[in-house]
């Protein structure tokens, strides 16, 4: 195997070896600390413009299947791990980690000390990185005016509406790098999904006559994707709406509170979440680098419903008057704890209240 650089805008360098794509890449560098699920993260849309650092040791001891992506091809635009499983094995496994993302163009670097790696970024918080064959005069001159894409939404969300038919109730979801693990848990439940691209406008939506409205997960600050501020803040009055995620820190913004870049984010799938109305703890799968800013709500009609019990971020908030809420975790759960996915069942029931009460009016 032949040696790769991660080189830090910090300057610091740690040498490893290539495995994937023979490709150099400048990207956001995060840790996640999952200790399985390497391909449902890498696949994640919330990923893209990222260098995922697994935590955990050994990563891709059973390969990668058929039926474990989030979408078809590496969100993430690099991984870095500790040590690259060389035997994987299990029964659902068509190719290597290594074969697989070597086939869909995504590079890797294995030999690093990912515990000293990550110590580094909590303490001084993710930055900018360069994954390269040779560090060079001109690769540390890119790193240092490299800016992350403004427009990561716009290249991950569908170009195209499309659906996913049944004959059940019948749901809008705004796609902005949707999992297809919500895809799942709402065919599960027999929701009919029309599926809309990240810039659709209320009218077209309302005119496809949906009984409730998603606002679905995605990469980047969410201040980049104003143009669907409008969008929500109609939507929100004329039907029930749940957003996750990104569509979380959307919905947020549509009703006047802020949001901010965390220091070094939460990924992972062991984030405890509190319900603060009930005495109850969810353990939830989470992805995000950006937060609702919880002193902007006091001026505003949210109301705060979830919190992280280690650092108090806010993880969920309900609009007053409105059948409304979003959830900044995945009650998806791909990968990760289903505590959480019983909001999915809240949401179809606050849409089936809805309905009565409109029918009755």
């Amino acid at each position: 195997m032949k040696k790769r650089y991660l080189l830090l805008e910090n300057g610091s360098v740690y040498e490893g070896e290539a495995f994937g794509a023979d490709v150099d890449i400048m990207a956001e560098l995060v840790f996640n600390t999952g200790m399985s699920g390497y391909q449902e993260s890498i696949t994640d849309l919330s990923y893209r413009g990222e260098i995922i650092v697994f935590t955990y040791p050994l990563i891709g001891n059973y390969g990668v299947n058929r039926d474990d992506f989030e979408s078809l091809r590496p969100a993430a635009s690099a991984i870095v791990v500790h040590e690259i499983a060389r035997r994987p094995s299990n029964w659902r496994k068509m190719m290597s980690l290594p074969e697989w993302a070597e086939k869909t163009g995504m590079p890797g670097i294995t030999g690093i000390d990912t515990r000293a790696l990550t110590k580094e970024l909590r303490n001084q918080g993710s930055m900018k990185a360069a994954l390269v064959d040779e560090i060079t005069d001109e690769v540390v001159a890119k790193l240092k005016v490299f800016e992350t894409s403004k427009t990561m939404v716009a290249d991950a969300t569908t170009k195209t509406q499309y659906q996913n038919p049944t004959d059940g109730v019948s749901i809008a979801l705004i796609d902005f790098g949707l999992k297809n693990s919500i895809l799942r848990s709402l065919a599960k439940r027999g929701v009919n999904v029309m599926v809309f691209p990240a810039n659709v406008d209320a009218e077209t939506v309302l005119a496809a006559n949906p009984d409730g409205i998603l606002l679905s997960n995605g990469p980047g600050d969410p201040k980049d994707v104003d143009y669907a501020i409008p969008t929500i803040q109609k939507l929100q009055k004329h039907l029930p709406l749940m957003g996750i995620c990104l569509g979380h820190q959307l919905f947020a913004i549509a009703n006047g509170a802020e949001t901010y870049k965390m220091k070094f984010g939460h990924r992972g799938f062991n984030h405890a979440v509190r319900t603060v109305s009930k005495a109850r703890l969810d353990f939830t799968s989470q992805n995000h680098g950006y937060a609702v800013e919880r002193a902007s709500l006091e001026k505003t009609d949210l109301v705060v419903t979830h919190e992280e019990i280690n650092d108090q971020t806010v993880e969920g908030v309900r609009l007053k008057g409105y059948n409304a809420f979003s959830v900044q975790f995945h009650p998806d759960a791909a990968p990760g704890p289903h505590d959480a996915e019983y909001l999915f069942d809240e949401f179809l029931n606050m849409i089936a209240d809805s309905k009565k009460e409109t029918t009755n009016a």
